[in-house]
């Protein structure tokens, strides 16, 4: 799969703003709120519904497999989006979190791409919700770490981004003041 060319995207710049985080933080629940709240366009997680049909441990395979799927959808929405910003469940750089840590490495197409491919804001989600048992995730007891690791992630890509936290309402209401205040910046 090849990226879509700029010019289909309709002459306009669209923002992306991402929702990341360590297992079971309220990423997908938040980037679809945050999208209905704004009524912009939301790319969904491409790699719940790839490891959703994985018959077998993944490989550096499956990893490059859902690179290109997240990278695909994205692309797909940035050329139907209508409003100036659109809304990330997650960005590929969990793949390189995921294969670094259960894979020992990063597909190279990947470590190449971080840098070209920006996000304009990160929302991290912070590891204060309650841990939700869910047969696609595998570390309730590494989430500090996964969440150092998200940090240090960011930083090396020189992010600008937002850790969210609080529960319920308060969550959904720091992430659309995170919001508000980029994009009156912006």
């Amino acid at each position: 799969m090849a990226n879509i060319p700029e010019t289909f995207i309709v002459n306009k710049i669209i923002k992306k703003i991402a929702i990341v985080g360590p297992e079971s933080t309220g990423k997908s629940t938040m980037s679809q709120l945050l999208a209905n709240h704004y009524r912009v366009s939301w790319v969904p997680e491409y790699a719940r519904y790839y490891c959703e049909n994985l018959n077998g441990p993944y490989t550096l395979q499956d990893e490059v497999n859902m690179y290109y799927g997240q990278v695909a959808l994205e692309d797909a929405v940035l050329t139907v989006a209508e409003k100036d910003f659109i809304i990330c469940d997650t960005t590929f750089v969990t793949v390189k979190i995921w294969s670094d840590e259960m894979l020992g490495e990063t597909p190279q197409i990947v470590v190449d791409a971080l840098p070209a491919r920006s996000y304009d804001l990160y929302l991290l989600m912070d590891i204060d919700l309650p841990w939700q048992d869910d047969p696609l995730r595998d570390f309730p007891e590494k989430r500090e770490y996964f969440m150092a690791i998200w940090h240090q992630e960011l930083k090396a890509l020189n992010a600008s981004y937002e850790v969210v936290g609080g529960l319920g309402e308060i969550r959904f209401k720091n992430a659309v003041q995170a919001i508000d205040a980029f994009l009156a910046k912006s």
